[in-house]
């Protein structure tokens, strides 16, 4: 729940924006990027920026993981001159039943998911300089799933590229592919201090 009204104020490259914090438990309070409530002109900047990064590691296409990195992965589509990207799913659909599966665990979903690959959009991929593009990179379990399945399809992941890092659980989550992670910008978790929440830059 809103944490009476509070934010936090973070640069995503050019631009800053506040955020608002959400207590997940009594021990743990986020601060939320929501991609589908950031407006159009703040997702396009930001996926021009990131596509910027993107640019020199020679992209041919971008993946992203549904639902909130498909807004940031049509901005740096755009912004790379391509038509196609691809998504990998969190939730099972008709054209998805004999889909590509890797286990997954999200901060802010309980239980443990799958990512969902359709196999017809296996060769958009396969032997494709691939950048995977999310809104955050939080523990690292999704961009970890991501990188396990695209690899395991024959794809080339050179780079990830996303709105915020959140904390540093991520960077030994993701071990050597830790290097791979390109962000606008970062931002802690948050901790009870008797009444005050403190900046946990760890997770």
């Amino acid at each position: 729940m809103p944490v009476s009204g509070r934010t936090f104020s973070v640069d995503v490259g050019s631009q800053r924006v506040e955020l608002p914090l959400v207590a997940l438990s009594d021990e743990l309070t986020l601060a939320l990027l929501i991609t589908v409530d950031m407006g159009l002109n703040f997702l396009a900047t930001a996926g021009k920026e990131l596509a910027d990064i993107l640019r020199p590691f020679d992209v041919d296409i971008v993946a992203t993981v549904a639902t909130m990195g498909i807004p940031v992965a049509i901005e740096v589509t755009q912004y790379l001159e391509f038509d196609q990207y691809v998504v990998l799913h969190k939730t099972p659909k008709i054209h998805l039943a004999d889909a590509i599966s890797e286990p997954v665990r999200s901060i802010t979903t309980k239980g443990e998911q799958r990512l969902l690959f359709d196999r017809e959009r296996v060769p958009s991929v396969k032997g494709k300089r691939v950048a995977i593009v999310d809104d955050v990179v939080s523990t690292g379990a999704s961009t970890g799933a991501a990188l396990r399945l695209l690899r395991g399809v024959g794809a080339n992941v050179v780079a990830v590229g996303t709105l915020v890092t959140e904390a540093s659980l991520w960077q030994e989550a993701l071990g050597d592919d830790a290097h791979l992670v390109h962000a606008l910008g970062a931002i802690p978790v948050f901790r009870p201090d008797g009444d005050e929440l403190v900046e946990d830059w760890h997770g």
